[in-house]
């Protein structure tokens, strides 16, 4: 545990990433990896993750991110793309894939599924985006301590526009939107912010004891 928050003191919002470093596939795979355990509100994971190298969507990003450096420079994009609204189809492809997974009868299932249906799915299409968005940053957490364990940068970023990413992205024909992102790879020696000390609320600020 000391080693963890160790590297959680180490970590930092990278603003000036190396170019000239990437990724290896091995570790990118682990941050995947990671990032799919995330927790989840029933277990339902209402989003997919985007992996973008591709240099040229990047540079379209970029001006959709208010020209940020670290959207071209970083080694990789993680977008988070929540959905726009959770079907009884998403709810039912979740319980075949746990009847698969454990290798139970998906008729067990039913009263699981029908507590899904009869919440999260009578939400207002409004509400259940919002629901669906928080969910992703659930797994940005998780992706942040991740690339923290291994010595791998990151940057978690909200200053970008959702619309025009999803247009460059077609995400919102498959019934996405972009949610919140993160660009990940190793910072530069130029970065001055490297050196920051850490700031946060103390404990006494931070906790209440009940």
């Amino acid at each position: 545990m000391e080693k963890y928050l160790e590297n959680l003191n180490w970590r930092y919002a990278t603003k000036k990433f190396d170019s000239t470093k990437k990724i290896q596939g091995n570790d990118l795979e682990k941050i995947k990896e990671a990032i799919r355990l995330t927790a989840s509100s029933y277990g339902l994971q209402p989003y997919k993750v985007l992996v973008i190298e591709d240099a040229d969507v990047r540079e379209k990003l970029k001006a959709a991110s208010w020209n940020q450096t670290q959207i071209t420079d970083a080694s990789q994009v993680i977008v988070f793309a929540s959905y726009t609204n959770v079907t009884e189809k998403d709810v039912d492809e979740f319980m075949q894939n746990i009847s698969a997974v454990r290798e139970i009868d998906l008729e067990s299932l039913k009263g699981y599924s029908d507590t899904i249906k009869g919440t999260t799915l009578q939400l207002p299409e409004e509400q259940q985006a919002i629901w669906a968005a928080k969910q992703t940053y659930i797994g940005l957490g998780n992706l942040l301590s991740a690339c923290a364990t291994m010595k791998i940068d990151a940057c978690p970023m909200e200053g970008f526009d959702a619309k025009a990413y999803n247009e460059i992205l077609g995400l919102t024909e498959k019934g996405l939107t972009a949610s919140v992102i993160a660009t990940i790879g190793y910072r530069s020696d130029e970065d001055e912010t490297q050196h920051n000390k850490k700031v946060r609320k103390s404990k006494e600020n931070l906790f209440i004891n009940i």
